[in-house]
């Protein structure tokens, strides 16, 4: 077996990065051009992602956002359902929904997603590495390009491409804004001098330079340093996920074609053309195997099967597979790992609809004032001050109040205080619960505050009441 594959590198080709040089100094990836169907159906489904990504901040349902993740307010609104910090809870199972559900399609598609879906992928691919072929040409054009002293073309080139790079970032940036705060919060920052909305300016810049460096110059290193995702696979995939793989049963031992030539040992369908690694926007030769690098993004494949048919061999050799399907010649896809992960996710999923259908459309925290006891009264009450915060999870006006289950008790709201929520608000108040000082039995007592809604009790508070020591109590000592 090893003479048979011995151009593959099982071993060697881990010990480096192929985007670090021997010396460490980074090695640029110029990536080749590509075409071929699986590219042309990324980019027709790049257009759909991109056109929802950009579209999203302006859809609103009755004038409210579609998506909102302002975690400034700490208020989310996903698919029209608002989510407050009482719900940490709903967040937490939406979180690990996602997680299971992304730990099940890579153990069934590999890092599919990563190729297909990522935005990073997406900008890099779709959008800024169009624009520099469009503008520098292929990968040996940019080569030249940036080997040659600064003269009116580099400089020409290189300030055309860097504009729209500015532009498109600002694009992004004031469109990941309008996801955080809302698109009307983010035409005001614009419209006005930024030094009516100075946080927000420096945010915008800030999220402007962020999404520069990253498209301009870090690119795959984002893939590669950065996002845990890949350096879960090894953990996540097994010999039946399916992967951009390489068939070495029928590719090896690869060999290029010579004409006129007998050659004495056969050789496998691969011609060694190296347009595998030349297309790869990671560095990689996929020949190697699955590789942490890898990102699924089917370059190799569309290129291989260009080489393929221009040598009269079959497509295919790189392909989606699984280790089993290229070894065995089979594919099984539900795998007892895949059955567990399956039925953890539904189970999620059930456990979300259920919380998500009895949480509560109101919600109120009631605090005694910080640093404040009791208050003795010339009237003979006592009286605690406290804080509230009303939050309403609906899309109407409602009307709340606290009423004490025990009638010896009394609220005095502080200042005029109309305790009408409007939708999707919040509002803070103080009060007074107040009480006689000969009805007083405990230096604290235990209060129940009944929450109303509309009028109709939906919630029981509970929080204490401090008074002085009783008279009987007080004598006796």
């Amino acid at each position: 077996m090893a003479s048979k594959y011995s151009n593959l590198q099982p071993d060697t080709f881990r010990d480096s990065l192929g985007t670090v040089q021997a010396d460490g100094k980074r090695n640029w990836i110029y990536p080749k051009k590509v075409s071929g169907k699986f590219y042309q159906w990324r980019t027709y489904l790049s257009w759909v992602l991109l056109a929802i990504l950009f579209i999203g901040p302006f859809i609103k349902i009755d004038g409210r956002p579609y998506m909102l993740f302002n975690i400034f307010e700490r208020k989310f609104i996903i698919f029209g359902a608002a989510f407050w910090p009482q719900d940490t809870h709903l967040l937490i199972f939406l979180l690990l929904i996602f997680f299971v559900f992304v730990i099940l399609f890579t153990a069934v598609f590999g890092r599919v997603f990563c190729g297909w879906a990522c935005p990073q992928t997406l900008f890099m691919e779709m959008v800024f590495r169009k624009i520099e072929y469009w503008i520098e040409g292929d990968a040996n054009q940019q080569r030249k390009l940036n080997a040659m002293p600064w003269n009116g073309e580099k400089l020409r080139k290189k300030g055309l491409k860097m504009f729209i790079f500015v532009l498109i970032s600002l694009l992004i940036s004031h469109t990941v804004m309008a996801y955080l705060i809302g698109v009307d919060q983010v035409v005001e920052i614009v419209s006005q001098p930024p030094s009516e909305h100075l946080a927000g300016f420096i945010g915008l810049m800030a999220f402007t330079g962020i999404f520069l460096f990253v498209f301009s110059w870090f690119r795959e290193q984002a893939c590669i340093v950065v996002c845990p995702y890949g350096r879960l696979q090894g953990v996540l995939l097994d010999a039946n996920s399916i992967n951009v793989t390489y068939d070495h049963v029928r590719g090896e031992p690869r060999g290029p074609i010579r004409k006129n030539k007998v050659e004495e040992d056969p050789k496998g369908d691969c011609v060694d053309c190296t347009l595998c690694v030349q297309v790869c926007p990671t560095g990689i030769d996929i020949r190697n195997g699955v590789q942490m690098e890898c990102v699924n993004c089917t370059a190799c494949i569309d290129a291989c099967d260009e080489v393929m048919l221009k040598v009269d061999r079959p497509t295919g050799l790189i392909r989606y597979a699984s280790d089993n399907s290229v070894l065995q010649q089979t594919q099984k896809l539900m795998t007892p790992r895949v059955r567990l992960y399956s039925f953890l996710l539904l189970v999620l999923i059930g456990a979300f609809v259920a919380l998500l259908s009895t949480r509560d459309d109101l919600a109120a925290t009631v605090t005694r004032f910080r640093g404040m006891t009791y208050q003795a009264r010339d009237t003979g009450d006592i009286s605690n001050l406290y804080e509230v915060t009303f939050i309403n999870k609906t899309f109407e006006k409602q009307e709340v109040n606290l009423i004490p289950e025990n009638d010896s008790y009394r609220i005095e709201i502080v200042g005029d205080q109309n305790w009408t929520l409007d939708a999707q608000g919040k509002f803070e108040g103080r009060f007074f619960l107040v009480k006689q000082g000969e009805d007083i039995q405990s230096v604290q007592d235990k209060v129940v505050l009944l929450l109303t809604q509309n009028g109709k009790v939906i919630d029981r508070i509970k929080t204490s009441f401090m008074g002085p020591l009783p008279q009987k109590q007080h004598n006796n000592q």
